[in-house]
């Protein structure tokens, strides 16, 4: 399938597609005899795989240092730890990224304390008012 066909069956857009391409996630995929790119069932899940991991707090350049490794992932699974096929580095990828996001909830949740108490109370479920 075409890019445009591709893209809307990824849930994302052919812009992304090149993006991903050009960033090593995505394998430069068969072209046709008038050069437009060309897509099967394999470059979808790849790219629903990259979609899944940058919607989970990882970045572009985390999941270019494990791009030779993504094929490893079947039907949302990692391998089992040690077989056939495990991955050595996203394991460090991963801790860094939940290490940062720990990070950012503790900054987050300390920037809301600040501002309840100059505020003059706690105003938890406010929002849901």
């Amino acid at each position: 399938m075409r890019i445009g066909d591709a893209a809307a069956a990824a849930g994302t857009t052919p812009r992304a597609l090149r993006f991903y391409e050009e960033n090593g996630l995505l394998p430069a995929p068969g072209r046709t005899p008038t050069g437009q790119r060309v897509y099967g069932p394999r470059e979808l899940g790849r790219v629903r795989v990259i979609r899944e991991l940058l919607g989970l707090g990882l970045t572009i350049a985390d999941l270019r240092a494990c791009a030779d490794r993504l094929d490893l992932l079947e039907d949302d699974q990692l391998p089992p730890y040690g077989g056939p096929g495990t991955c050595a580095r996203p394991a460090g990828i991963v801790h860094r990224r939940i290490a940062a996001l720990d990070a950012e909830i503790a900054r987050l949740s300390d920037l809301r304390d600040r501002l309840a108490a100059r505020v003059g109370g706690d105003v938890r479920g406010a929002a849901a008012s």
